[in-house]
């Protein structure tokens, strides 16, 4: 699959069935963050790969209303990093854009393998941080949540939810993000 053929595919998919996790699949999304590009080659980036069933069932608790959905997943990725960790150029910090390239990466590799790989935000940081024994330094960004599509809806989607399983949501039109040679805002 080329680049521009996964990223058409990557879709948001909320309805899971299982998949094995192994030690190769970790390590190839693993590969995938390893070499992408960051500021000065400082690769800021930091992941913790939950997919032990006692382990998910705990982070099944730092997870928002809403997001009851990602309780069939087979792995969350937790995505990491700490300001320090990359380039702070007077008011400009890079780690999460560097952070969320890397992060792409994987995404985009899961999506090449067949499976989906959904990043939320509807989690609690503080929670998710007692859970995995994260320090108070690192900053908990986003998690991943990564599964095979399942044909089946998922019931524990709202109606909206559903909505969107079926079809991929409106997407803004190029023109109303894009501006040539200055901003017309």
């Amino acid at each position: 699959m080329d680049v521009k053929k996964a990223i058409e595919k990557r879709r948001a998919y909320r309805s899971f069935e299982s998949v094995k996790i192994t030690k190769k699949l970790i390590d190839d999304l693993a590969k995938c963050a390893q070499i992408t590009a960051s500021c000065f080659n400082n690769q800021p980036w930091k992941y913790i790969f939950v997919y032990e069933k006692k382990a998910l069932e705990k982070m099944h608790k730092a997870l928002s209303k809403g997001n009851e959905w990602a309780k069939k997943a087979s792995l969350i990725i937790v995505v990491l990093g700490r300001k320090d960790d990359d380039c702070v150029i007077y008011d400009r910090l890079y780690y999460r854009f560097d952070i969320g390239m890397a992060t792409e990466a994987m995404i985009l590799r899961a999506t090449e393998l067949g499976l989906v790989a959904h990043p939320i935000a509807g989690y609690s940081p503080r929670k998710t941080r007692q859970i995995l024994s994260i320090p108070d330094d690192i900053d908990v960004i986003a998690l991943v949540i990564v599964g095979k599509k399942s044909e089946s809806i998922n019931p524990d989607l709202s109606e909206k939810q559903i909505k969107d399983e079926k079809n991929r949501p409106e997407r803004k039109k190029i023109n109303d993000f894009i501006y040539h040679n200055t901003y017309k805002g």
